[in-house]
């Protein structure tokens, strides 16, 4: 299909087209919707954690400079060459992404409060590089689109099934040791996480997943903020999807306006119950 045209509208071109579909076009958007809802849960899992992780040290940024670097893995992988699931674009995704963290994770050392200044310097040279690279490229414009924004509407079963298993490992290990993989292992799992989301979701949405449910938590008591921020994560999925078949708007900035809202919605209950329970 073309990158350009929603499921909501191929499926409305081919009801109109074949009227005797009808039945079929009714039930078809659920069909297409199940493989992105799964890729919004996928990507939930692993970053709504590692968000309050991310969060509670401070380096907001981290995401978006690493993500910028596995998006210029893609970019450099050659796009136009080799799909977005080809072996070699996988690749250099993720080492691309694991040398960012690498290089962060060896700056952390000795940078202190200039750490977050170097994550910002890393994001605007990977994309400064990234923009040269498909500067003669035709397609740049479209192909720099999808890494920001994602298709997360025209994901796959079968891009889903690589991204599942290691995900898996992501989980079991952050939730299996935690603190005990020591920075440099966060960097590293950091790496992997978000090279996955990249090419599921795309970096804005990778981002919003990552850091809005931990925002909407901050107030939250700690045995229920975890379970909270995944509650925020995926209303935000549900309800973005929603907005987008009603209304027939680009899923990604969709998904993250609606992750904003819940998590303010989720902040703003915090607040007043928690200053309801001071002045009681």
């Amino acid at each position: 299909p073309d990158s350009t045209t929603s499921p909501s509208s191929a499926c409305w071109q081919l009801s109109t087209k074949f009227p005797h579909w009808g039945s079929v076009m009714a039930d078809l958007p659920l069909l297409v919707f199940l493989p992105a809802f799964v890729a919004g849960i996928l990507v939930a899992l692993t970053h709504v954690p590692l968000g309050r992780e991310v969060l509670k040290s401070g380096i907001v940024f981290l995401d978006l400079a690493i993500a910028q670097a596995a998006g210029l893995g893609v970019i450099l992988a050659g796009v136009g060459e080799h799909g977005p699931g080809d072996i070699v674009v996988q690749l250099t995704a993720a080492a691309a992404a694991l040398i960012a963290a690498g290089t962060l994770s060896w700056t952390e050392r000795f940078a202190g409060r200039y750490q977050e200044a170097l994550i910002g310097c890393l994001f605007v040279l990977t994309a400064s590089v990234g923009l040269i690279a498909l500067s003669s490229n035709p397609h740049g414009g479209e192909h720099l689109k999808d890494l920001l924004v994602g298709q997360i509407l025209w994901v796959t079963w079968s891009d889903l099934i690589p991204v599942a298993l290691i995900y898996s490992v992501i989980v079991i290990v952050w939730f299996g040791f935690g603190q005990r993989i020591g920075r440099a292992g966060f960097y590293g799992l950091f790496a992997v996480a978000v090279t996955g989301s990249v090419q599921l979701v795309g970096i804005y949405l990778g981002f919003g997943t990552l850091i809005l449910p931990a925002l909407g938590v901050t107030r939250v008591v700690r045995r229920l903020a975890l379970p909270t921020a995944y509650a925020i994560a995926m209303t935000g999925y549900v309800l973005g999807f929603i907005i987008t078949t009603a209304l027939d708007l680009p899923a990604g900035p969709v998904i993250v306006c609606a992750l904003a809202l819940c998590a303010m919605a989720t902040a703003w209950l915090a607040r007043k119950g928690s200053d309801e329970t001071q002045s009681a």
